[in-house]
């Protein structure tokens, strides 16, 4: 799929079907993580993939906005060490090219950040040192999904040109 049509169709899901992606299509997932630009090259994320169902519950309950992850075929906790100050944009940059990978197969996503910190590392043994900053949940839509362009303002009410509130002239 061209990168602007997956950017432009895209839609966030948290409702899955049973059926499972291919070993081929998580890993493609996971080196288009391994591939995102990080700031300085520090490259300090890591990453938790849970794929068994035992575990995608503990982690829906570990939650505080995502239960839904329950249901999706895998998902990733998403680790960035937060000495770096753009540990944040990092990992957005890191998911938003996984969801995009995924898409681009057909594979639906959506994340959540809400979790109950203690019980979480406690659960996944992740180390006080990196921070569980995104966790993002894939699977195929339960539902069909249109190829249809998102519902988004227009760019005249998002966008000016040099200062705030200078319209592109005309």
């Amino acid at each position: 799929m061209d990168a602007f049509e997956c950017i432009a169709t895209k839609r966030d899901v948290r409702e899955f079907s049973l059926q499972n992606i291919s070993a081929e299509i998580k890993s493609k997932i996971l080196e288009a993580a391994r591939l995102t630009g990080s700031g300085l090259n520090t490259q300090h994320w890591r990453f938790v993939v849970i794929e068994e169902k035992n575990y995608l519950k503990k982690l829906a309950e570990d939650s505080t906005s995502g239960g839904w992850v329950s249901g999706a075929n895998f998902a990733v906790i998403v680790l960035t060490n937060p000495r770096h100050k753009f540990h944040m944009i990092d990992a957005g940059r890191v998911v938003q090219d996984m969801q995009l990978a995924a898409w681009n197969y057909g594979v639906a996503s959506c994340l959540f950040t809400g979790v109950q910190d203690k019980k979480l590392r406690s659960d996944f043994g992740i180390p006080k040192d990196l921070n569980p900053t995104i966790i993002v949940g894939f699977g195929f839509s339960a539902k069909q999904i249109s190829g249809k362009r998102k519902n988004r303002m227009p760019l005249d009410e998002l966008v000016y040109y040099e200062k705030y509130g200078n319209p592109k002239e005309a």
